[in-house]
């Protein structure tokens, strides 16, 4: 049985250097001594760490556990700042039919349709890429601006405002260890803007999903109408650095190992598989950033979490669990049999899934179709990675030759 959480002797996240995409013999351990760990995120209270595929999953799908709660409490978090009732921290049956109204909006088949400007703005920023020559950082050129454009595309925000669209946006998700005032002041612009943005749809809808919200939120009588906006906020974040850092990832894991990418060129019809197996192979951040609360004592194979304590799922550790995947270290891009959790499990499971997909098929196939050649350049590699103080973990260039 678990010992409860105290304050003392808690060790800080990250439990290991992070500087690399190797953390993984960390939680190899973990897994097999401390499937449940202690760990304390640069803000709140200390936590419990699930690090076992089971325990991930049944602490997703587990109404007994409460992401409500901790907005009551000084949750254990990654950014300064306190959360703001959305989506992401409604518990059920609210949650159930908050997230019904955004999936009427967020369908496949608006996403699929959105494949021909994902492919056009890939094109776009290849040929910049292609334009500099031999060489160039691709993260600068191709995995940061992407998401961003695509996200613009998809709530058609005007050209003259997103710079400060993406600036707002990457303040959030990027800065923790700027001052608290600096994260406040993001949030608010971010959110201002939003409001303004759904005010303008509701006088003169269009087709993108902004309107698409609107429609159906406005349809219902369960939600107040001024709650929308915190609503789309935490989509337009879901879909701005984590799915440049799972770019950018995906990439340099790739080009660190030329023969899978040069698989890619050989065999373009694998490309569904090889995200997948990529997005299981290499997390963007290791630990899913919301927390919940037991609201009784509740058995996990790990261990025991008691009433009152937070929890999180360590998502990079389940991904690599040696009792769900065969071969867990090896990268094997035609792996058919793949449950992984990189975009959680259950009632919160990401309701933009489908557009990172896309985003990561059209992008990764195109370069490999386009520049079979492309490779990692040579010389120091120590100033590559960020700081790991963030859910986002990842790279800040990523110069290559071709």
């Amino acid at each position: 049985m678990t010992e409860p959480i105290t304050d003392s002797e808690v060790p800080a996240y990250p439990l290991c250097p992070m500087d690399r995409l190797d953390a993984y013999p960390v939680y190899d351990r973990l897994r097999a001594e401390e499937p449940l760990t202690k760990v304390r995120l640069p803000y709140g209270e200390p936590t419990w760490l699930a690090t076992r595929h089971a325990d991930v999953r049944a602490l997703l799908m587990d109404q007994r556990f409460s992401r409500e709660a901790g907005l009551a409490k000084d949750a254990p978090r990654f950014a300064p700042g306190p959360y703001a009732y959305s989506i992401p921290f409604m518990d059920q049956p609210v949650h159930t039919n908050a997230r019904k109204l955004v999936a009427r909006a967020f369908t496949k088949k608006r996403i699929e349709a959105l494949r021909p400007d994902v492919q056009r703005i890939a094109d776009e920023l290849i040929d910049s890429l292609v334009a500099r020559g031999r060489g160039a950082d691709i993260v600068d050129i191709i995995a940061r601006p992407l998401p961003v454009a695509v996200n613009c595309v998809l709530y058609d925000v005007p050209e003259a405002d997103r710079a400060d669209f993406l600036a707002w946006s990457v303040g959030l998700l990027s800065t923790t260890d700027a001052p608290v005032e600096d994260f406040v002041a993001n949030f608010t612009n971010l959110l201002a803007y939003t409001a303004k943005l759904i005010d303008e749809r509701r006088e003169q809808p269009g087709e993108d999903l902004v309107s698409a919200l609107v429609q159906v939120w406005d349809a219902q009588d369960d939600f107040p109408a001024e709650e929308l906006p915190n609503h789309v906020v935490a989509l337009l974040l879901g879909g701005h650095e984590p799915v440049a850092a799972h770019l950018a990832n995906s990439l340099y894991t790739l080009l660190e190992r030329p023969e899978h990418y040069a698989q890619l060129h050989e065999r373009p019809e694998i490309m569904p598989t090889a995200v997948e197996e990529l997005l299981r192979f290499v997390s963007i951040g290791d630990v899913f950033g919301f927390g919940s609360y037991a609201t009784e004592d509740i058995e996990l194979e790990g261990g025991t979490v008691r009433e009152g304590e937070p929890i999180l799922a360590l998502l990079a550790s389940a991904n690599r669990d040696e009792s769900v995947f065969e071969r867990p270290d090896e990268l094997d891009l035609t792996r058919e049999v793949n449950p992984h959790v990189a975009f959680g499990h259950g009632p919160h499971y990401c309701v933009g899934a489908w557009l990172a997909r896309l985003e990561l098929q059209v992008v990764l196939s195109t370069l490999a179709r386009r520049l079979p050649s492309l490779r990692l350049a040579e010389g120091d590699r120590t100033d590559w990675w960020y700081d790991i103080t963030t859910v986002i973990r990842g790279l800040k260039k990523i110069p290559v030759e071709w």
